[in-house]
């Protein structure tokens, strides 16, 4: 009787994939098996001298740099990570987090980091959005990882405006000295994986790094769901 409702309910409610909207089967979660096994993978991690490394050359010193994922307009990763950001499907970040760490655990990649960091948001707009996108992600990666995350040390104190349409110097201008470290102690020396969504000029990423940089002498690699190529 209970498989009954439950049936009914989900033809009243389809669960349907945040990548290509088709109804999701009862052994599936957030993404269907298809998309999983379709998605755009980049596999950097494995590449040196990455196409995500290169943004950051001559800028900022990684010891990895790489995402899970290519971004395009139009594509099953646009709608992932559109329903991820503003639809309120949080559980999108940490479900891919755990797909990324198991791939990052199997290749033995980034084994001596201790702490990970979350690209954190302005309270402003952490507010509007209830729920940091980074962190989420975040959590993910630790849970497979077994490193803990440091989500209050690295904060916003400026709010930038959209990065949507600028040059890559305006995006710098916009995120240059609005990030500040509380506690420059506990980084003392540490490997860090500072986390974002999506990577495209790479410019918050690169102020998050000079700030922690400055701050602490420390390591830092960066992660994130998505690289999107300009």
């Amino acid at each position: 009787m209970l498989a009954y409702f439950e049936d009914l309910f989900a033809i009243i409610f389809p669960n349907n994939c945040n990548a290509c909207g088709k109804a999701l089967y009862k052994h599936e979660e957030l993404i269907c098996n298809y998309c999983k096994a379709h998605l755009p993978y980049t596999n950097f991690h494995t590449i040196i001298d990455n196409p995500v490394e290169k943004v950051f050359w001559g800028r900022v010193q990684f010891q990895t740099a790489a995402t899970l994922l290519y971004f395009h307009k139009g594509s099953r990763v646009q709608s992932l990570m559109h329903r991820f950001k503003y639809k309120g499907k949080k559980e999108i970040g940490h479900y891919l987090g755990l797909i990324y760490g198991e791939v990052l655990k199997r290749d033995a990649v980034l084994n001596n980091a201790e702490l990970i960091i979350p690209v954190p948001l302005h309270p402003e707009k952490l507010r509007k959005r209830s729920y940091n996108q980074s962190l989420w992600f975040a959590k993910g990666l630790a849970q497979v990882l077994q490193i803990p995350v440091e989500e209050e040390n690295l904060v916003r104190v400026v709010a930038s405006l959209t990065q949507t349409r600028k040059s890559r110097y305006e995006r710098w201008e916009n995120v240059e000295s609005i990030f500040e470290v509380k506690h420059p102690e506990r980084l003392q020396n540490k490997h860090l994986i500072l986390v974002d969504d999506v990577i495209t000029t790479g410019a918050t990423i690169e102020a998050c790094a000079q700030t922690l940089l400055k701050a602490a002498s420390c390591k830092i690699s960066c992660l994130a769901l998505a690289y999107a190529h300009k």
